[in-house]
């Protein structure tokens, strides 16, 4: 990795020249190479250029936010970029409510929604392209030259369809502004403090709920980037499979290594950190160490997903039998999972309620749980009424999912869990088993085995889609699968 020379930006209120790097092997640059540097370079701005796939939705969402809120200034970060050791950072990641109200995913970026009216006026302040006559695209840390072509804001206003203004200049105007504000906080700390005396936490905590129920029902064009992500999901599942040997030579890392890169090569990365549990790590809910040993015998609960582009991710977990076959103990546990998650998927359907699914997949793994004598002798319902099949079930059977895989968290409980499905919601159904190594209530064969089998399910206008349908899920037909992948 090159050193850079500077880890600055210029202030740009400031006309002294770019500070040099501490420890940089140039101590200064010449008047000659500042002045060669200012010159002799083509002409590259982009024109004509065509708006994002998205631009119609996105100009949609900011409608309806207007509505929500007139009269009053709207602001909403993308967030900073975050140093990550030294001089080298984290890789960005806009957040999710300025990704969804702009398509853009440019770090330091702010939309503003001014009040007009009977309605508000957007506008999408960006860093401008890096300065070629103060040497800010040579020099700076995060100059053209070191980390890439920024967008010029022409360029982003015709691809987002919102005028673009600097973003340098935004913290002295919302310093000046009157008026009520409300911002999303927690991205960018520079406009909170410009803002801190104009907002309130609770009214910014209303604009934060809105935009978190705002997601709740998908549009075409977001269901179709979880179809997409879902897809490439699956081919990572397969790659995996592929390489099960090489798992067992080396250790959980190169499972997740290998669907990293189908995220990477098919996404822009993984939507969240993959759980590659193999053997008793498996009855670790959210296990992502991922340097455990890959045992033929043993069972590897694999939850992964791939986000898009546009930053939609999948979140699909299969539990597989390392050598292929499952054994008596592990199908029987395998085949109690598959039939809560069907009874699950079952209960997902426009008017049902929110928690229909969870309470469907509970009620049959709590009669497994009896059946298999586990819970004495109480009955099915009183198991129920008591929650004692939480001990080996232990998490609720799904989520809301879209551009976080934990989508909406922010929505009030009534329209969330204690909400009617609407067509356009998406939501993952994942019942599981969980028999940690150390539970002595359980027959010492069971000690050791974790189960989860996770879809993502659309609700559609007569019932539901399972956007995962593309990976196996019952027994018989995992193992056919997983033999036709090894050859």
């Amino acid at each position: 990795m090159a050193e850079e020379l500077t880890p600055e930006t210029p202030d740009e209120s400031s006309e002294e020249p770019i500070k040099q790097r501490k420890n940089g092997l140039y101590p200064e640059v010449s008047d000659e190479l500042a002045e060669s540097m200012k010159s002799g370079w083509a002409d590259t701005e982009l024109h004509g250029l065509e708006p994002i796939a998205q631009a119609a939705h996105t100009a949609r969402r900011r409608a309806a936010l207007s509505a929500r809120f007139p009269g009053e200034r709207l602001v909403v970060p993308a967030g900073n970029l975050r140093t990550r050791s030294n001089d080298t950072e984290y890789a960005f990641r806009a957040s999710t409510e300025y990704a969804y109200l702009t398509g853009d995913q440019s770090h330091d970026g702010v939309l503003v929604l001014e009040p007009v009216g009977d309605g508000h006026e957007a506008t999408v302040y960006l860093l401008p392209r890096s300065d070629r006559e103060n040497g800010e695209f040579w020099l700076d840390a995060q100059g053209e030259l070191w980390v890439g072509r920024r967008h010029s804001l022409a360029e982003a206003g015709q691809l987002l369809g919102i005028p673009a203004k600097d973003v340098r200049e935004l913290p002295q105007q919302l310093r000046e502004a009157t008026g009520q504000v409300r911002t999303v906080r927690g991205h960018d700390a520079g406009i909170e403090a410009a803002l801190t005396d104009k907002v309130t936490a609770e009214r910014d905590e209303e604009l934060r709920v809105f935009l978190s129920e705002a997601r709740l029902v998908k549009d075409e064009f977001e269901i179709a980037e979880l179809q997409k992500a879902c897809d490439a999901t699956a081919r990572g599942f397969e790659d995996v499979v592929k390489v099960l040997d090489k798992a067992e030579a080396t250790s959980e890392r190169y499972i997740e290594g290998t669907f990293f890169l189908r995220a990477r090569v098919e996404g822009n990365d993984i939507g969240y950190g993959s759980i590659c549990a193999a053997g008793p790590h498996a009855t670790t809910l959210h296990w992502v160490r991922n340097d455990g040993a890959v045992r033929s015998g043993e069972l590897l609960l694999l939850d992964a997903g791939v986000e898009t582009t546009e930053l939609y991710t999948a979140d699909v977990t299969r539990t597989l039998p390392i050598n292929g076959r499952f054994n008596e103990l592990q199908r029987k546990i395998y085949d109690a999972v598959y039939e809560a998650q069907e009874a699950g998927i079952a209960a997902v359907r426009p008017g049902a309620a929110y928690r229909d699914f969870h309470d469907a997949a509970q009620r049959v793994l709590a009669a497994r749980l009896v059946e298999w004598g586990l819970l004495g002798d109480l009955d099915v319902e009183k198991v129920l009424e008591l929650g004692l099949q939480r001990r080996w079930t232990l998490h609720g059977t799904g989520h809301m999912l879209g551009m976080d895989v934990h989508d909406c968290a922010a929505a009030r409980r009534e329209t969330y869990v204690g909400a009617t499905l609407e067509p356009g919601m998406c939501l993952t159904v994942e019942p599981g088993l969980y028999f940690q190594a150390d539970d002595l209530t359980v027959p010492e064969e069971y000690r050791g085995i974790g189960v989860r089998i996770e879809d993502d399910i659309l609700v559609t206008e007569d019932g539901n889609r399972n956007l995962s349908a593309a990976l196996p899920r019952r027994s018989d037909e995992v193992e056919a699968w997983m033999a036709g992948l090894k050859g």
